[in-house]
């Protein structure tokens, strides 16, 4: 086990320092954002390169992560596609001046990097200790499927909104956004409990408990809702009073 932990921590590092070295070429930190659901991907195929006897389990964690991970990555490709930098990089940058770039290779790509190591604890070690597809991993799998959906449709109704310029500055309160201020991040929620859940049928729970808290609590409190709303509070009419009527993670019935 700890061989695997190490060869995929080094595997995820050589990786995104190739990121930060692209990032440099094109003078755009965004890249990193297009990498974050591959490095997952990395994770999962180098574990069960390394594995001697694979089990069912352990294919169902990597088809699960692999399905996720391309959806995303591919998503964000089109979107960002000859946009420019985004502006929370853009304001760093300014910030740090000459030494933008070697801040950025601790602060954004390395820090990332062990972020995508520890999250995918439950797919390293589910992999390596391997099992049956049981009734837990069943309950995992409706739970990533489910979060998939909020995933997927939520930025699939969000890319709608935003193609017609009558909605610019306005809010998108429909589908499921009406149920949900951050259906995507809902969605990445339960796909990471989902694939924990799944995990679980190897014996294996405690110890990769921490990955999906920690990813709670960066789509909750850090780098997901709370980072999101306080600049979408300023840039678009009637934030104010659709987050008074609708819940901002957990989906639910508007309130009257």
């Amino acid at each position: 086990m700890a061989s695997l932990l190490v060869t995929n921590l080094i595997a995820i590092v050589m990786m995104h320092t190739g990121v930060w070295l692209l990032s440099l070429v094109r003078r755009d930190a965004s890249v990193v954002d297009l990498f974050w659901g591959l490095g997952f991907v990395l994770i999962a195929w180098v574990s069960v390169a390394k594995v001697n006897d694979t089990s069912p389990l352990a294919w169902l964690l990597v088809v699960m992560v692999s399905v996720w991970a391309l959806r995303l990555s591919g998503y964000l490709t089109w979107r960002n596609w000859g946009q420019s930098e985004d502006r929370r990089y853009a304001k760093m940058r300014n910030h740090w001046g000459g030494w933008f770039p070697l801040v950025s290779l601790f602060t954004v790509f390395l820090l990332q990097a062990l972020l995508t190591w520890i999250i995918a604890l439950p797919v390293q070690m589910g992999i390596d200790a391997g099992g049956r597809i049981g009734a837990v991993a069943a309950v995992g799998v409706t739970a990533w499927a489910v979060g998939l959906f909020f995933e997927a449709v939520g930025d699939w109704q969000l890319a709608r909104f935003k193609a017609d310029p009558r909605n610019r500055g306005k809010v998108m309160d429909r589908g499921l956004w009406r149920y949900t201020r951050h259906p995507n991040y809902f969605g990445d929620f339960l796909v990471w409990w989902g694939l924990y859940l799944t995990s679980t049928e190897s014996g294996v729970f405690l110890v990769t408990l921490v990955a999906p808290v920690m990813m709670s609590v960066l789509l909750m409190k850090v780098s997901g809702v709370t980072l999101l709303e306080g600049s979408l509070k300023s840039r678009v009419e009637g934030y104010e009073g659709y987050a008074q009527s609708t819940n901002a993670f957990f989906p639910w019935f508007p309130k009257a």
